[in-house]
């Protein structure tokens, strides 16, 4: 990973070079209908999928971050800059997640035409053994945080369909409380509350819910399971009867694998929604989430 970000800063010259050549010559063909809807870029899979809630057919929408790729390792290319560039709004994560994300805003042409738009705004942050966890989506209560923070900037920029996007909001914010409130009482009533993921990612999830992740790799993905890190989580494991280790899609799963030929327990995928997994839909993912993680604990 630090190689290729070293490489990155070599080669983004050239990236930056090629944007602007591509840029003068690009045309407007694009269809009468597209030209009418607001064009939104978003960094990854989560915002993409918000923005889609309550923006409906009134946006077409472009993902940076593609799918299955990790969004720490991604490095933007010329298209994906040509692309940034013909928006009216570019919604990003926050809180370290895009790491790219100032050598990407850096090469927008005009900063007056495209809103930028930290969809983190309003989140109280976790920092753990000193990094600010990003992983905010994965809490419902910040889903609808980082929401609002889209509804109020597509209103910004197309207010005469300002109750479309209130209304889709509101349905879309509906939902999420439901999925939080049947699962709020059902955690409550749990005298465990500690499960064990390969990735520290779900750190947001535990505080909605009152409970405890112990983890394999950090926010980043980047520990390694050292003896004495492996001895440690072997020890809580048994002593917690944990006979369930969940792992990510993203991240590799020899470290969860590790683990539970260790202790004897079985691995069990969960979404991080970094990137749509299983064909599933945000509120999908949480429920599957939430109801694989409340299984294991009950």
């Amino acid at each position: 990973m630090n190689k290729r970000r070293a490489l990155s800063k070599v080669i983004f010259g050239v990236i930056v070079v090629s944007l602007s050549v591509a840029l003068i010559g690009c045309t407007k063909k694009t269809e009468q209908k597209n030209d009418e809807k607001l064009k939104v870029t978003v960094s990854i899979n989560p915002l993409k999928e918000f923005a889609q809630a309550i923006g409906g057919d009134k946006i077409d929408i472009n993902m940076m971050v593609p799918e299955g790729m990790e969004p720490h390792d991604f490095e933007p290319k010329s298209k994906d800059l040509i692309e940034l560039n013909k928006s009216q709004i570019f919604i990003y994560n926050g809180l370290g997640m895009e790491e790219w994300l100032d050598k990407v805003t850096d090469t927008i042409e005009d900063k007056d035409k495209i809103q930028l738009i930290d969809s983190s705004k309003g989140i109280e942050a976790i920092k753990t053994a000193g990094k600010i966890d990003p992983h905010i989506w994965l809490s419902l209560k910040n889903a609808k945080i980082q929401s609002n923070n889209i509804k109020e900037a597509l209103i910004k920029a197309d207010a005469k369909n300002k109750d479309y996007y209130e209304k889709n909001y509101k349905d879309f914010s509906e939902k999420l409380d439901k999925l939080y409130s049947d699962n709020v009482s059902r955690f409550k009533e749990l005298s465990n509350k500690d499960f064990v993921t390969g990735h520290e990612a779900f750190g947001y999830l535990c505080r909605d819910f009152g409970l405890t992740q112990k983890s394999v790799e950090d926010v980043f993905g980047e520990g390694e399971i050292t003896p004495q890190k492996l001895k440690e989580l072997v020890e809580f494991c048994k002593t917690n009867k944990v006979k369930t280790i969940f792992a990510e899609q993203l991240a590799s799963p020899k470290v969860s694998e590790t683990l539970a030929n260790e202790v004897g327990a079985n691995v069990q995928s969960i979404y991080t929604i970094e990137s749509k997994e299983d064909n599933k839909d945000y509120y999908e993912s949480m429920k599957d989430n939430l109801d694989k993680i409340y299984n294991s604990l009950k």
